[in-house]
């Protein structure tokens, strides 16, 4: 099912009032022209100019996947993004990678961002939306972004919105069927600067230099310094210095 909406506060928001009035399927999907309240991961916004950009969220029901293990959806739907964008863009397929946790970029410049919401219920996910923002035919940004970019910035033309979105579903359903250790093998291939050392800072190190260990199941990611020593980080507890 599907539902196309002019205006929106956000999609997240929306299909999470909707689900509290009505029962709707696994894969419904809403997607708006433009959003008034558009959120990234935390206390961040989602820049937009309207009528330019991919934004939806999908409903997944993933009561299989274990509460412990939740970040799975993360990865996979970041999988998704990217294997379409690889299609759209073969020439620049290494170009694209997942900033850790969910950031798409190519190069060092983003392209999305994913917000995962999940209801929990007696140990296991009872629903769970998955918003994405997809930066498709905007030229212009005006926010203090640092580094965003858009398909058509990088392909010289416009793109069918709409057709991106079915890309990206066909993926995710695709990958949903995967099991977890293939889905989280995919993304370890994915990540963004996963060789070499690079610079992150973290409030209690401050700037340091390290490289990607692993991502564990959590999402934890641990980075491993020049000195050996290993630290494990959680969304928000360090950040990549681009």
């Amino acid at each position: 099912m599907y539902r196309y909406l002019a205006v929106v506060d956000s999609t997240n928001q929306w299909m999470k009032t909707r689900l509290r009035e009505v029962v709707l399927p696994e894969g419904f999907v809403v997607r708006a022209g433009y959003q008034e309240a558009g959120r990234g991961q935390g206390t961040n916004r989602w820049e937009s100019e309207r009528g330019r950009n991919l934004l939806f969220s999908v409903l997944l029901r993933p009561e299989h996947i274990p509460v412990a293990s939740q970040f799975v959806l993360s990865q996979l739907i970041s999988l998704a993004i990217v294997h379409t964008l690889h299609q759209l863009l073969p020439d620049d397929k290494d170009a694209f990678t997942v900033k850790w946790p969910n950031d798409i970029y190519w190069n060092d410049r983003k392209l999305g961002g994913i917000l995962i919401e999940n209801v929990l219920q007696g140990g296991c996910i009872k629903s769970c939306v998955i918003g994405v923002g997809l930066n498709i035919n905007q030229t212009t940004f005006y926010s203090d972004a640092p580094n965003p970019v858009s398909l058509k910035q990088l392909s010289g033309h416009r793109h069918r919105i709409k057709n991106v979105m079915h890309g990206i579903l066909h993926h995710l359903f695709e990958i949903y069927s995967c099991e977890a250790d293939a889905i989280r093998a995919g993304y370890a291939r994915l990540l963004y600067r996963r060789e070499g050392f690079h610079p992150f800072y973290s409030d209690g190190k401050g700037r340091f230099e390290a490289s990607i260990v692993r991502v564990d199941d959590d999402g934890r990611l641990v980075l491993k310094e020049k000195t050996g020593d290993e630290s494990g980080f959680y969304f928000k507890e360090v950040r990549f210095l681009v």
